[in-house]
């Protein structure tokens, strides 16, 4: 019954995914499944659960959805979920976001493994490549080394502001290697984390921003 439930979700959602830029693409879902995965060979977890909630965290992404629309709701309607383990799937999506370092903290093991999988997606050379994509997609410059990374700011300002792609970097995503929830994320995260360190001296070298 899970593995049919999961099916149709899949089904649903790709349709959304394959419309988005390669950044949120049906791509970023998989690399998402096997993150999750590989941290639940060391924790405890609802995996029916934790493979929702990444299935579905991203379709009703503000960037992406238009006003008045839900996709996330009437997909999780669909599917006949009892209304606990539907709120449960919105609660882990909720708490997945980064919102400008404002989001709400993970309350489950659940929802430390799905914001783990999507943190380290977020980051090395995955994470680089959707950073560009991304800026791309939004008509963001490469870098601008005369723009000052904010320390904090509100949601609003986080997805509003058009800041350059290598400003990005420091805005979040050198942030998320110490934000990690789980001993795997934090592995993994080390080794992603040195990698952009790295290419973001290689490309202050090449772009004279005097690394």
């Amino acid at each position: 019954m899970s593995k049919t439930i999961i099916e149709k979700c899949k089904t649903q959602v790709k349709t959304i995914y394959d419309t988005f830029d390669a950044s949120h693409d049906w791509q970023h879902i998989e690399r998402m499944l096997h993150n999750a995965a590989e941290i639940m060979e060391n924790e405890s977890a609802d995996r029916f659960v934790v493979e929702l909630a990444i299935l579905l965290h991203d379709v009703s992404d503000p960037k992406y959805c238009k006003e008045g629309e839900n996709p996330e709701e009437e997909i999780l309607s669909s599917l006949s979920l009892p209304e606990d383990q539907q709120n449960l799937i919105k609660r882990i999506i909720r708490q997945v976001s980064f919102k400008g370092g404002n989001g709400e903290a993970p309350a489950s093991t659940e929802a430390k493994i799905v914001q783990d999988a999507d943190r380290l997606d977020a980051i090395g050379a995955v994470g680089i490549a959707r950073t560009f994509a991304y800026g791309g997609a939004k008509g963001r410059s490469l870098y601008d080394w005369s723009e000052r990374p904010r320390a904090e700011m509100t949601e609003e300002e986080y997805r509003n502001k058009p800041t350059s792609s290598a400003t990005h970097f420091y805005e979040k995503l050198l942030l998320l290697k110490d934000r990690m929830n789980t001993e795997t994320g934090k592995q993994i995260a080390d080794e992603r984390h040195q990698f952009m360190l790295s290419f973001l001296e290689q490309l202050k070298k090449e772009t004279d921003g005097n690394a």
